[in-house]
């Protein structure tokens, strides 16, 4: 299931579950909290100042009144400056750590997610959620409690103000404050569900760019410039319509609001002009009033704006938190082995990805025994490498059993069943760090550089490392982009020796290399293969003729197994993949 299809919350359950993460900072968020009183207070008292301004200074010019006027105001600012600052920083403070906290989750959640989510996911969204999502989440957390608890307050406390001057007129206010709330609510609706198209199509963006990142080797030689740029073009423009359609939505929905709120002042205005009304009011609660109408306009108008933000960040959270409460990968083993003698036994495997698109492995059956090797060859989709992701749990089989050690596999932790295993891939991953970083990464304790050399000399890989402007602290680069593909070959072989684990996976470790570089790559895993029990997935079949036994597999059955020799004499499936890749070797030596 990917994270699309997990059911989404309501807003109202979500904003409360992201809320939860402010709890760690109730008193910094209390702070701030009062400090928002404080600045909505100063809001309500620059209307109410008004009236003691006119009154007292212009119509009665009371001396009292006209020195401390302005004396009121420069206080009412300094209060003002100091909660605005405290509210904003503290807020943007409990933000930041918030939204530390959700990428410390998420990526968490990522490394102990099974297979075949990522299998279901592309990286590029999966970036978005973990870089745009949570900066939206940002957004709702800080801006959007700023101007809905200040704005309302203020809203309120100045509609409380003009009751207490004038009950007949703030009625007309008032009146108005059901028609907005009906209003907000549909915008509100239709701001999140445009919230989660433009994240849908953020992680398109982020999709497209990360693979023209990666393969623009593959782009130029290809010459796709055009189109590459065309297919960007096309997920842009779906993006700068999401977006507009959030612009157009919110561009509207601010005006007739404002317009609403207007007419009900208007008609305030009017009826306060009237003869009846003159005598019941005076000049400076007339002028306070009107004051306070207009003030109002500020914070409706910054709460009908923020709504559009606010949903954007319940669509983010949303969306975060169908990525935290995907499963981890399933891990009810209690057993533990403190090194395995190698001992695997494979006993009527069944397994597919989906039901629709039937089994990739069918009774599957061999055993192989500590220390031995085994071989698997076939063609492309035969299931060689499913077969081996089962030993290690990637995937959950079907039916039948795998045992290590005469124990089932589901019966062992997850950590410690891996911890016996190392794996050399065809698709090397190194990371962005030091050669002797690579090379001992997984390792939680110090390795000594003597450590690190002796391996790397196992691997064949001492001597280009020596070579290399740093040695073992060069950077590699990008997944190794500085090196060459049997140099980071080598240093792959380098970190299992090092792990030397007791069992051993070869994924094609050697199908794309050159002859030379092949057989530098051979002799280093004919070190690392010693004493352990290895599962070799072949491409050449030149590197598996000493294998204790060779298994050919077809749509996912085992059609024969065998030595080497012994295929060769039956004359079938292997001898004819064997008779091919000879005749192809005799061409390419003639030519």
């Amino acid at each position: 299931m990917t994270i699309e299809h997990v059911k989404t919350a309501s807003a109202n359950q979500t904003y409360r579950r992201l809320f939860n993460y402010t709890k760690p900072y109730w008193s910094a968020f209390a702070i701030s909290i009062i400090a928002i009183v404080i600045f909505s207070a100063t809001e309500i008292s620059l209307a109410a100042i008004m009236e003691p301004l006119v009154d007292g200074s212009f119509v009665e010019r009371d001396p009292d009144t006209i020195r401390l006027i302005p004396l009121a105001f420069i206080g009412i600012f300094i209060i003002r400056g100091i909660a605005n600052f405290v509210t904003s920083y503290g807020l943007g403070w409990i933000a930041r750590n918030v939204i530390k906290t959700l990428r410390e989750e998420m990526f968490a959640r990522l490394i102990s997610l099974p297979a075949s989510f990522y299998d279901q996911s592309t990286p590029g969204q999966l970036m978005s959620k973990l870089l745009y999502d949570v900066e939206q989440v940002a957004n709702a957390v800080t801006d959007a409690i700023i101007v809905v608890i200040r704005d309302s307050i203020t809203i309120v406390g100045l509609l409380a103000w003009m009751i207490y001057l004038n009950g007949t007129l703030a009625l007309i206010i008032l009146l108005t404050v059901p028609i907005i709330a009906l209003l907000i609510y549909k915008i509100s609706g239709r701001f999140r569900r445009i919230s989660k198209m433009i994240q849908a199509s953020m992680g398109d963006v982020s999709h497209v760019s990360s693979e023209i990142i990666e393969g623009h080797r593959e782009v130029k030689t290809f010459g796709a410039q055009q189109y590459e740029i065309k297919r960007f073009d096309k997920i842009n423009q779906h993006n700068r319509r999401q977006r507009m359609k959030m612009l157009a939505t919110d561009a509207i929905s601010q005006p007739i609001i404002q317009f609403i709120t207007v007419l009900g002042l208007s008609l305030v205005i009017y009826l306060a002009t009237v003869p009846e009304m003159l005598e019941q009011i005076t000049p400076g609660s007339f002028i306070s009033f009107v004051t306070a109408m207009f003030m109002i306009l500020t914070p409706i108008k910054r709460l009908t704006k923020i709504n559009g933000k606010l949903q954007q960040g319940i669509a983010a959270a949303q969306s975060i938190f169908s990525l935290l409460d995907e499963p981890s990968e399933p891990d009810t083993g209690t057993k533990t082995i403190d090194r395995a003698q190698g001992d695997i036994q494979y006993k009527n495997v069944n397994f597919s990805y989906n039901s629709t698109n039937g089994k990739v492995l069918e009774d599957i059956s061999f055993h192989i025994k500590p220390g031995q090797t085994i071989a698997f060859v076939g063609q492309s989709g035969s299931g060689k490498t499913t077969l081996v992701s089962l030993l290690t749990r990637f995937y959950t089989l079907n039916s039948g059993e795998i045992l290590l050690d005469g124990i089932n596999i589901n019966d062992l932790n997850l950590t410690n069943l891996r911890q016996q295993i190392s794996l050399v891939n065809q698709q090397i991953v190194l990371f962005n760090d030091t050669v002797a970083n690579n090379i001992t990464y997984g390792h939680t304790q110090h390795i000594s550089n003597e450590k690190i050399i002796a391996a790397a000399k196992a691997a064949h890989a001492w001597d280009f490392i020596e070579r290399l402007p740093d040695g073992l602290a060069t950077q590699v680069g990008q997944n190794g982009v500085l090196l060459s593909g049997g140099q980071r070959q080598r240093l792959a072989i380098a970190r299992a020796i090092l792990r030397n684990a007791p069992i051993l996976i070869l994924d094609e470790a050697t199908a794309s290399l050159d002859t030379k570089a092949e057989r530098h790559i051979q002799a280093a895993l004919e070190t690392l293969m010693e004493h352990r029990t290895t599962l070799v997935i072949a491409h050449r079949l030149s590197t598996i003729e000493n294998a204790d036994q060779i298994v050919v597999m077809h749509d996912g059955n085992i059609i024969e197994a065998g030595t080497h020799s012994e295929l060769l004499a039956k004359g079938q499936h292997y001898a004819q993949l064997h008779s091919l890749q000879f005749q192809d070797k005799s061409v390419e030596t003639t030519k």
